[in-house]
């Protein structure tokens, strides 16, 4: 069985945060609705671990206060006044899509209002067909990292979807320097059954990973959750499929399934957690405004490692 566990450069969040450091003096990063505790918290933890200079976009009287009340420096980061979500979307997509920045962060607004400046066709990000969100996550009971798609964006995906979400979340892996990973397709059970298209699904993307129509990884499945990620449930339940339980992707049958394990491994399991949106022109984190600064600081880890992996720092 080929094992693919710990092939990575890098192995925890703590390493991401490592690599952001080296590679991130020279990012920059925008903030869109920057007048939030958290979002403040945030960008003073970046700045001590030296990840990358902000422009902060939003109200700046709000900004300016907070930033004293967390003991949070802003001398060195470009204040945008901007009243209001919609204004406050679209500077910050502006001043990323002018190339002044390089990885845009959602602040405290609506994810909707957010992703619809992202999205313009006329001054946005949109760069592919598909555009798809994947989300590292540090597990401490497992010893190791996942990645999973799609937990933010892709409420059903079809079959020629989801293709395009793994071809996506390879972006992410191969930045982080994993190379050729195992694509673990999510579903009700291990066995096709034509009546759970999750598991159709998954028969016809391995089909399309063998026949060189989806390259770059190798494409196991159907599994259900514990043989996906377990080599011994997998055994116990006498699959002879050498990927099962080396999962480095879980690509999620939907957008219910894939929220609902994110948030779940979240809050249950004490996974650390690092999101980003791929398919636009540069990394686009999008967080929940529950997240915590810990996690928006992973996450604009995540976008300054992806934005050095593309050329653009």
């Amino acid at each position: 069985m080929d094992c693919v566990e710990n092939r990575t450069r890098i192995r925890n969040m703590d390493a991401l945060l490592d690599e952001a450091e080296r590679l991130g003096s020279r990012a920059r990063i925008a903030v869109a609705c920057a007048h939030d505790r958290e979002v403040l918290k945030a960008v003073g933890r970046a700045q001590a671990h030296g990840i990358g200079r902000f422009d902060l976009v939003g109200e700046e009287a709000a900004i300016r206060t907070l930033a004293r009340e967390l003991g949070v420096c802003v001398a060195g980061c470009e204040i945008h006044d901007a009243p209001g979500e919609e204004q406050g979307a679209a500077k910050a997509v502006e001043l990323v899509a002018s190339g002044r920045a390089h990885v845009l962060l959602k602040g405290f607004l609506d994810s909707g209002v957010f992703l619809r400046a992202v999205l313009n066709r006329e001054c946005g990000l949109r760069e592919q067909a598909m555009i798809s969100h994947t989300v590292l996550m540090e597990m401490p009971a497992a010893g190791r990292m996942y990645y999973l798609t799609d937990a933010a964006m892709a409420i059903k995906p079809s079959l020629e979807e989801k293709a395009l979400m793994v071809t996506n979340a390879l972006q992410v892996t191969h930045a982080l320097g994993l190379e050729n990973p195992v694509v673990a397709v999510l579903a009700e059970s291990e066995k096709v059954n034509p009546k759970m298209e999750a598991t159709v699904h998954a028969q016809e993307l391995v089909a399309m990973n063998r026949d060189g129509r989806l390259p770059g990884c190798r494409v196991g499945g159907p599994y259900a959750l514990d043989n996906a990620v377990s080599v011994h449930a997998a055994q116990h339940k006498n699959m002879d499929d050498p990927l099962a339980g080396n999962a480095d992707i879980l690509l999620a049958p939907d957008l219910a399934a894939g929220n609902i394990l994110y948030k779940g491994l979240m809050y249950f399991a004490g996974a650390r957690a690092a999101g980003v949106v791929v398919g636009t022109r540069a990394p686009v984190v999008l967080n929940s405004r529950a997240d915590t600064d810990e996690t928006k600081l992973n996450a604009m880890a995540l976008g300054v490692v992806m934005a050095h992996a593309r050329g653009m720092i």
